[in-house]
């Protein structure tokens, strides 16, 4: 009657699930991965994803119900375990109960057969009226009696507890026969279940290769009219320090770590580009002029004894102070880099006379918030640098420029009003460019900072300046760490939260951060599996695409720029806004 029961369950059970999966072929007719033009991928793309949504809407009670009948498999198959060791063990005992039984019979037969031929021989009652002592004959006879009822008593208490045992016997085996029914038909019931759940996937699979497709077509079809392009990184420079490298092995898959293009800023010329350009055979002139401007105008004989005011050192003429200017390694001088040497002397001198008002304004700080300046000459190829270039400034229309530097741009330099310092109103605005010998089609594989080897130039940062990590030893995120940011993001740009709590986990940063299933409840995101990224012509991320549990998620480069600095854990952080994120 139970097994009946159990096997009219399951069959109900088998039933809903084949009629809320018989109709997923249907999607497919109309899922296909062919568009002519960016409306048409768009509204394919969502029904695709209307059908994978509603596949996993019908899939995911019966992946539970899976669950629930495999940990039920497992309960059964460890309670008949149990069962069949108990039988052993009472089978046991039972055939020690049987043996102790038999003794006891053995005993007692004995005993019954002695006592019978000692009555057959001797009378009882003569024997009692015979004997000279009544008293003895009346204690031989209780004896004989109580060994009798004795016996019986061992003998009744043996059969009892074998009958007991025999008893618990059946009834485990007929517990264990009746498991042994449910557990078989519930592994038939749930390779049934697997296998619709496993087709069911299979058909997410194929609509998440088909969403994927036109995705990318539709990426095309956009970036034709936006000019906005994909491109791999291709083999860049090692950076400075292993687990930022993209080779690293964060130990656990997938991962996902955010790559910068460059640091710190993008502006004016790049250190570690001019050290490209001198190394293939460019003269400083020529340096200078593609990162400033081909209008710029190089005065070589200004002032080399107009003095400057210097933060903690007094006025300082202008040589002596580019002298001591510790901005680049005087190492580059001894490989082909003297011409970059000489650029940056060049650029340091303009820059120092533009940020002083030419020893008219306020005094030059000497750290990095300006430039980097030491009480004593530099020397070595530097100093050949700047005797080679003393005197020399960059101007437009008579007025010298601000020329900004920075360590590395990523390989896209941006343009920046080189006179706004000024209180005249004038302006001067620096080209902005690809830095390589072919523009845009030369990044990442020609670009100039990749020739001079630039640690900066592709980097996944998790350290801060102090080199505090934060307690993190790398920059790889865990799927459900990137989804976090994905909920972030929802936060940020589409509200339903306290933008105010996206902030990092963690006692490096303090107040009241949300936790990650708080974020996983407003934003829906519980995992990421794959990861793309288009580049705009304005040499910036333009967006990034994530293949996650909800489908395909596209978000708006900067966007996403902002809410992975916001929510990023420890001291991960991106750079730049032209990045990559990569997957392993």
């Amino acid at each position: 009657m139970v097994k009946n029961r159990i096997a009219s369950a399951l069959t109900i059970l088998a039933m809903i699930l084949l009629s809320l999966f018989i109709y997923s072929p249907a999607y497919a007719q109309t899922c296909d991965s062919s568009c002519a033009n960016a409306d048409e991928c768009r509204d394919k793309i969502a029904k695709c994803q209307e059908a994978w949504n509603q596949m996993e809407a019908a899939k995911k009670p019966h992946v539970d119900a899976l669950r629930k009948m495999e940990g039920d498999i497992a309960a059964f198959q460890a309670r008949i375990k149990t069962i069949e060791a108990d039988v052993v063990k009472k089978a046991g005992a039972i055939a020690k109960g049987e043996k102790e039984l038999a003794g006891f019979l053995g005993v007692a037969a004995r005993r019954i057969r002695e006592f019978y031929i000692r009555n057959t021989r001797h009378n009882p009652l003569a024997a009692f009226f015979s004997s000279q002592n009544i008293g003895f004959a009346l204690r031989v006879m209780a004896y004989q009696q109580a060994a009798v009822n004795e016996d019986k008593k061992a003998i009744a208490q043996t059969a009892i507890s074998v009958k007991d045992l025999e008893d618990k016997k059946k009834a485990l085996e007929s517990e264990r026969a009746s498991l042994a029914y449910i557990k078989e038909e519930t592994d038939k019931r749930a390779a049934s279940v697997r296998k619709l759940v496993g087709e069911a996937e299979d058909y997410q699979g194929k609509l998440t290769g088909i969403i994927s497709s036109l995705t990318a077509k539709q990426k095309e079809i956009l970036s034709e009219k936006s000019g906005t392009f994909q491109t791999t990184v291709g083999d860049v420079p090692l950076a400075d320090d292993p687990a930022s490298r993209p080779d690293y092995n964060p130990g656990f898959s997938p991962a996902f770590a955010a790559f910068s293009f460059g640091a710190p800023h993008f502006k004016g010329m790049s250190q570690y580009g001019a050290f490209g350009r001198a190394k293939s055979g460019q003269l400083v002139e020529e340096i200078l002029r593609a990162y400033y401007g081909s209008g710029i105008e190089i005065k070589k004989d200004y002032d080399q004894n107009k003095e400057i005011g210097v933060a903690g050192y007094g006025r300082v003429s202008i040589e002596t102070y580019v002298r001591r200017i510790y901005e680049v390694p005087n190492s580059w001088g001894d490989e082909n880099g003297i011409e970059a040497l000489k650029a940056q002397a060049v650029a340091a001198r303009s820059y120092a006379l533009a940020w002083t008002r030419e020893g008219t304004g306020g005094n030059i700080c000497t750290d990095e918030g300006c430039q980097v300046y030491k009480n004593s000459d530099k020397g070595g190829k530097w100093g050949e640098a700047v005797e080679a270039t003393k005197g020399w400034v960059l101007m437009k229309d008579g007025k010298i420029i601000k020329a900004w530097y920075a360590s590395t741009s990523g390989g896209y330099q941006e343009s920046y009003d080189a006179l706004s310092y000024r209180e005249d109103g004038s302006h001067y605005n620096t080209p902005a460019f690809w830095d390589t010998p072919s523009g845009r089609g030369g990044w990442t594989s020609q670009a100039y900072e990749k020739i001079a080897g630039s640690p900066w130039f592709y980097k996944g940062w998790y350290r801060s300046r102090s080199g505090d990590s934060c307690g993190r030893s790398h920059p790889w995120l865990s799927s459900e760490e990137m989804a976090d940011i994905l909920n972030a993001w929802k936060v940020l740009f589409d509200g339903g939260g306290d933008s105010g709590r996206v902030t990092p986990q963690g006692s490096c940063w303090g107040g009241n951060p949300y936790r990650i299933d708080e974020l996983r409840s407003i934003g829906g995101f519980t995992r990421v599996d794959g990861v793309s990224v288009t580049y705009s012509d304005g040499g910036v991320t333009s967006s990034v695409t994530f293949q996650t549990n909800k489908g395909s998620t596209t978000i708006n480069g900067n966007d996403f720029y902002k809410a992975f600095n916001l929510r990023a854990p420890g001291r991960i952080a991106l750079k730049s806004g032209l990045y990559n994120i990569e997957k392993k």
